[in-house]
């Protein structure tokens, strides 16, 4: 199994494309005001729909190589950070335009194998 898309819900689809492309993601695929579908450098997917009122509880993570310089490139108003986490990764927050958490971080090896993984 293999996660490679998610989806979050937005009530302005312009802003929110706008958001994500600043973010450096490509748009895919165009169907306003109801869809759009971006690709990260690596391939990943991720996408917006256009939905009546955002609910999220859900925390949507962009690894990053160098967090202090991604978020110095963006130049976007930041909730959070960037600072270092006890779990030993780098991380900066911010929301998009319909409020949708987004953590911009970078973990390296720590990502999938820190020292507390449960062993195989």
């Amino acid at each position: 199994m293999r996660l490679n898309q998610v989806t979050v819900g937005t009530t302005d689809f312009e802003a929110s494309a706008a958001f994500y492309e600043a973010l450096g993601l490509k748009r895919i695929v165009s169907s306003p005001p109801r869809y759009a579908r971006f690709e990260t450098p690596s391939g990943e997917t991720f996408s917006i729909e256009r939905v009546e009122r955002v609910a999220s509880t859900t925390i949507v993570y962009f690894e990053v190589g160098d967090v202090d310089a991604c978020v110095a490139a963006l130049g976007l108003p930041l909730a959070e950070g960037p600072a270092d986490r006890p779990w030993r990764w780098r991380e900066a927050r911010l929301f998009d335009p319909c409020g949708n958490e987004i953590c911009l971080y970078q973990a390296g090896e720590n990502r999938r194998f820190p020292p507390w993984r449960i062993a195989d």
